[in-house]
């Protein structure tokens, strides 16, 4: 199964189960990605910091590899565009500055929104 979590939503509770989902399906052997749109990328900068009670959730779905990106120009919007790239999360936006949901349904992906 392929599935493709795209998150809006910038509350850190909402995104929490964004986290445990992602690693919850690929331990269950899913092809999981997730993508940061809309206010979620303003989370980016203060999940790379050790202190943050996500920051452990970020860097398990980092280390695996299961976060596509964060919206470029929804980073530009909100003015944290530079903040995202420098905790080193890919700014990503092929359709006008954002990412493409039509691009993850060609791949074979389900989407699934937060």
């Amino acid at each position: 199964m392929k599935t493709a979590l795209f998150v809006f939503n910038g509350d850190p509770m909402c995104f929490i189960h964004v986290l445990l989902n992602a690693l919850d399906l690929h331990k269950r052997g899913c092809d999981v990605r997730i993508v940061m749109e809309g206010g979620s990328v303003q989370l980016a900068p203060a999940m790379v910091k050790p202190e943050h009670p996500l920051a452990n959730l970020f860097a398990q779905v980092r280390e695996k590899e299961l976060l596509d990106g964060a919206c470029k120009a929804c980073s530009v919007k909100l003015g944290v565009d530079k903040a995202v790239q420098d905790a080193g999360v890919p700014l990503i936006g092929d359709m006008n500055g954002h990412p493409s949901m039509g691009a993850y349904l060609d791949a074979g992906y389900q989407i699934i929104t937060f």
